[in-house]
């Protein structure tokens, strides 16, 4: 019996030409090795599985290649690619830093490199998990990797480049390696499907190469985990189980029960989601998802932007047609919405509900003016006299509208009479729109700001003069006085406040905040935020007479010194 290889191990590509989503880096690494410009240290970083450690085997065997091919890749017939094809080469070095992350590590390594190559020009030392030395490794690796001997070629490889010092990012020649899309790990599946002899379907791929986020080696584990599932035949219905995924259909199903307001059924849906061990905050994150895709396929600009299958982008034309852009627009903010006020929620599937009542709702507010507009004629005059004054303007019949009614049906009647009353009407409706939107557009012109350079120097006297302006109420005027805002980033601002109630009542005139220190500041690009915080040091924001007259209920005897001493304490 043959010792089974998981398809991660079986097909890991051993040329360039076979690396997956990849093709900037691949071919930027083939010209380096045509035209002899090997560099002393390469830096590959990017996302898990998308083949970092794969091209850098690869280099280091294609570099160490005494007969290569026109096209810059490997023989795979030469001494030096047999040996390191049959895991014996000892010109590449494999280090795993993420168990050698120490000091004296590094400094095995130093002494290691020395030595040189036994057979082809280069020893090639491949570091994993670079970012896992420590601190101090890093600075005993800094000199040997400026400066290391003529045959040593260092890659170092990782998953979180930010984690690595800057000194150490500046010796070497950077590769960032991207996700690999669905379509392209689709693709591999196919052809690893294939050449194991396994039936499967389109779709299925589909959603193990959506599963897998990017990452070639997850697609393939995930999908030995599927065929040891199904049995060599993977099917859409058996992947979906499998990976405890949502179908397409529940989301097109609860989809028709919105667009036809049958809060009901999509209840119903919900909960049957629930019973078979979904989170709703799952099922919510995919419904925004759902009507983004909808949306994407709307207009024949956008419709590449989703990644499905072609069966499912079929689903997604038919059922996308049942909704209107309106409606889609507010499907999305409102699930959005929802998806972010998620964690605080206390009753978390209420909210869900709560979002599905209001999407389901959506269309009965779209419709209440179209519905009417596109009923059938059957009184034309009556719908100029009436309909036009009701539904255009917002108002019941005026004198003038009577007027015009009267005028046009007494002049001449026909079509001529009434066309005349429709153009009248509609071009009266158009100029009264036109002159809002002009009186629109001269309000927001009045606030205008410029771009004055905020500092927090600036914001806290600007602030100070706001407490000023509120000097009406003294308290409010003691709370901004004790509440300077700081920066948080940009322009931005920010107050910490005590609690959720001081939050509401500040929020509440927030607007007339903004408007005093955006002129204060000239700048209209100041903003602020209240944030409920730890509290600050107690500070009292009564007034002096009330202190006074509190001060009095618990010492009277007071009252007797002001009236012997004949003080005005208030």
């Amino acid at each position: 019996m043959e010792n089974y290889i998981v398809s991660a191990r079986k097909y890991r590509p051993d040329s360039f030409q076979m690396v997956v989503g990849q093709d900037a880096i691949t071919k930027t690494l083939k010209n380096i090795i045509k035209l002899n410009q090997i560099g002393q240290a390469y830096l590959f970083c990017g996302p898990r599985g998308v083949g970092k450690t794969t091209c850098a085997r690869i280099f280091a065997k294609t570099i160490n290649c005494t007969n290569l091919s026109e096209d810059g890749e490997a023989c795979n017939q030469c001494e030096s690619c047999v040996s390191f094809n049959s895991q014996r080469s000892l010109n590449i070095h494999e280090l795993d830093a993420a168990s050698n992350n120490s000091v004296d590590d590094i400094r095995n390594l130093i002494d290691q490199v020395r030595i040189p190559p036994q057979i082809g020009k280069y020893s090639v030392y491949i570091i994993d998990e670079f970012h896992m030395l420590s601190s101090n490794a890093f600075n005993a690796f800094l000199k040997t990797l400026e400066e290391p001997p003529k045959h040593v070629v260092f890659i170092l490889a990782t998953t979180e480049k930010h984690k690595i010092i800057p000194t150490i990012l500046s010796r070497c020649q950077i590769f960032d390696f991207n996700r690999i899309s669905v379509e392209d790990i689709k693709k591999r599946l196919e052809f690893v499907a294939k050449n194991e002899n396994i039936i499967a379907e389109s779709d299925a791929l589909h959603i193990i190469a959506q599963k897998a986020d990017g990452a070639m080696r997850d697609a393939l584990s995930i999908f030995d985990q599927i065929v040891s599932f199904t049995g060599g035949k993977i099917t859409y219905d058996e992947t979906i189980k499998n990976l405890n995924v949502l179908d397409y259909d529940t989301y097109f199903y609860i989809t028709e029960a919105l667009v036809n307001g049958d809060y009901v059924k999509s209840l119903q849906i919900f909960d049957n989601v629930i019973k078979r061990g979904f989170e709703a905050s799952y099922f919510i994150n995919g419904l925004a998802s759902h009507f983004r895709d909808l949306l994407m396929v709307k207009d024949p600009g956008t419709i590449n932007l989703i990644e499905v299958g072609e069966n499912i982008k079929q689903k997604y034309l038919t059922n996308s047609s049942l909704c209107s852009v309106q409606f889609l627009f507010k499907a999305i903010d409102i699930a959005n919405t929802t998806d972010l006020s998620y964690k605080a929620a206390q009753n978390k599937r209420l909210l869900i509900e709560l979002a599905l009542l209001k999407i389901s709702n959506i269309n009965k507010n779209l419709g209440t003016i179209t519905e009417t507009q596109n009923q059938p004629e059957k009184h034309p005059i009556t719908k100029v006299e009436e309909k036009p004054t009701q539904y255009l303007t917002g108002s019941t019949t005026t004198k003038e509208n009577t007027t015009q009614a009267q005028t046009s049906t007494n002049t001449k009647a026909g079509k001529e009479s009434l066309s005349q009353g429709k153009i009248g009407i509609s071009l009266k409706n158009k100029l009264q729109q036109k002159a809002s939107e002009e009186q629109i557009v001269k309000e927001e012109e009045k606030k205008t700001y410029g771009k004055d350079l905020i500092t927090p120097d600036k914001v806290e006297s600007a602030w100070v003069k706001y407490a000023e302006y509120e000097s009406e109420n003294p308290r409010l005027k003691a709370f901004l006085n004790n509440h300077v805002p700081k920066q948080k980033e940009g322009n931005t601002y920010f107050v910490v406040v005590e609690n959720n109630a001081i939050k509401e009542k500040l929020e509440s005139f927030r607007q007339r905040t903004l408007d005093f220190m955006r002129t204060e500041l000239n700048n209209e690009d100041f903003d602020i935020e209240y944030n409920v915080g730890k509290a600050s040091p107690k500070v009292d924001y009564k007034t002096p007479t009330e202190k006074f007259h509190e001060l009095l209920k618990e010492k009277p005897e007071i009252v007797k010194l002001k009236e012997n001493l004949d003080l005005d304490l208030e």
